[in-house]
């Protein structure tokens, strides 16, 4: 159900031009939390809901979205909300997951009862993307109306950290268990050395420290990055040689000005040899102070260790891998989208929805290689008169490669393939759905899309591969997962002759 459609359709051709970020334009989401596993990339967001109430942050829960490739992001939904939390009657504002002993831990700051006052909650799960579970029934911090903002922290030793705190920076040593602390609740010192001087000074804040801090640690020193005041609130850091301080003040990373949300809060974290930068802006259409959404942008640390101020853009980062066609890929990858929507259940899991005429998803990087397409086949599901997918190479008004058709299926999730030829899709590509309908109403639902390539290669086994680094994994042609190596040759050796799926692509092994 669509409550307000976040980007309108008549957006769309000025919204083409730009690339890709905020990162999300299907909901709003703020205060990013970013998390490496294996080889993704995960964030994890608020999500200020579409129509605000009492003019203050209206949030009931919070969002995943993933990456290998940092341009084109895939919705996982939402496997959190604050009532996860019996304890809780409300709000669902800033959190952190992070990973330890293969289980995943969510501290979030959630309202307390049926008041107002914030706290502190974990939530724990045995995957990134939940479900999650609260193991403990009760807050894990509730002292005070300073209790926002939880980021979390695993040393080398071992020693975990969570820190967290507007207008003070609050801290404590977690256990092993993650869900409990030792010793009392510690408060840093907040000195201007430590946090700079604040230049609209106040009783209560006399540094630039507001909230929303994030700590990490980079070649031995440790890093305090927060939103800073006054507002509209920029983004400042502080380092230090021990996780709890003293802290030295370092500067501003980047200006409040012209965010269009007068919070920010960062996230910084390192992934496949490069340093990005998240955080929080009101750009998307409809956007402002409590309508926030999560942008990231490239960087690289200077030489002695500091960080460069970074400035905003509508670009984002330039992608680090390019996006599989032959395997299945969710409709809600996206690395830019106009007008729809997503939303999931138990059975379907998250899917594409409140489609309409002129809507489109835009993906970046998409390989198809020298050989090319030759079909495309789509799961969608329609309870009306359904519509057809353009599949365009550049913009939404590209070049046409093929249009899949979509009729009645007997109900919005009433799943069904649909497949077509495709031509002239080689390369590597910005590939756009553009969706068409008659009427102003919803056409039908997309859970996930393949494309067939046109020449399947033969390899013998023992061939050397070119990438003897690349993890491959090895499927049959059914798409059951038999193996991965590093080697190519290794991960087929041994294989009786037959077509197999490595990486997504078909290979016909010959044999010995």
């Amino acid at each position: 159900m669509r409550s307000t459609r976040s980007i309108p359709s008549v957006l769309g051709l000025a919204l083409s031009c730009l690339a890709d970020n905020p990162i999300v334009q299907t909901y709003y989401t703020p205060d990013p939390a970013p998390m490496v596993w294996k080889d993704t990339l995960f964030v994890y967001t608020g999500h200020d809901e579409d129509v605000t109430v009492n003019n203050f942050f209206t949030m009931n829960d919070w969002r995943v979205y993933s990456t290998t490739d940092m341009v084109n992001w895939t919705d996982r939904g939402s496997p959190l909300s604050h009532k996860t939390f019996n304890w809780s009657g409300g709000k669902a504002w800033a959190a952190q997951c992070i990973p330890r002993d293969g289980k995943f831990y969510w501290y979030v700051t959630a309202g307390k009862g049926t008041g107002s006052q914030p706290a502190i909650g974990v939530a724990v799960s045995d995957n990134p993307t939940g479900p999650f579970k609260d193991p403990l029934g009760k807050p894990l911090v509730s002292q005070s109306w300073d209790d926002i903002d939880p980021t979390v922290f695993i040393d080398d030793d071992g020693q975990a950290y969570l820190f967290w705190g507007n207008p003070k920076l609050y801290w404590v040593k977690l256990n092993k268990d993650m869900t409990s602390y030792s010793g009392g609740v510690n408060v840093t010192n907040m000195t201007t050395a430590q946090f700079g001087t604040r230049t609209k000074d106040n009783a209560e804040r006399k540094t630039t420290y507001e909230e929303g801090p994030w700590i990490f640690k980079r070649k031995g020193l440790y890093y305090m990055v927060y939103a800073a005041g006054p507002l509209p609130e920029p983004i400042g850091y502080s380092t230090s040689n021990k996780p709890t301080g003293p802290w030295t003040y370092r500067g501003e990373i980047m200006s409040g000005a012209n965010t269009g949300s007068f919070t920010n809060h960062p996230g910084i974290i390192e992934y496949k040899g490069k340093g990005y930068f998240f955080y929080h802006t009101g750009k998307l259409p409809g956007g402002g102070g409590y309508k926030r959404s999560t942008a990231v942008e490239e960087f690289s640390f200077n030489a002695d260790g500091t960080i460069p101020r970074i400035g905003m853009s509508d670009k984002g980062p330039n992608p680090v891998d390019s996006l599989n066609p032959f395997q299945r890929v969710e409709g809600e990858t996206m690395a830019f989208s106009s007008g729809l929507k997503t939303q999931g259940n138990d059975q379907s899991g998250v899917y594409v929805t409140s489609i309409h005429n002129n809507d489109w998803i835009k993906l970046r990087a998409v390989d198809f290689g020298a050989g090319g397409a030759k079909s495309v086949e789509a799961s969608v599901a329609s309870a009306g008169q359904g519509g057809t997918i353009e599949l365009r190479l550049g913009s939404q008004t590209g070049r046409s490669v093929g249009t899949i058709s979509v009729g009645n299926t007997g109900g919005a999730t009433s799943w069904k393939s649909v497949t077509t030829t495709v031509s002239g899709a080689t390369g590597v590509q910005d590939l756009y759905l553009v969706f068409k309908g008659s009427g102003t109403g919803e056409l039908f639902n997309l859970d996930w899309w393949r494309f067939a390539p046109n020449q399947t290669e033969s390899v013998h086994p023992a061939r050397q591969a070119k990438d003897p680094e690349s993890l491959v994994d090895v499927y049959t042609a059914s798409g059951t997962r038999l193996r991965s190596n590093r080697r190519r040759e290794d991960a087929l050796r041994g294989l009786d002759r037959g077509v197999y799926l490595v990486d997504g692509k078909p290979v016909a092994v010959l044999g010995r």
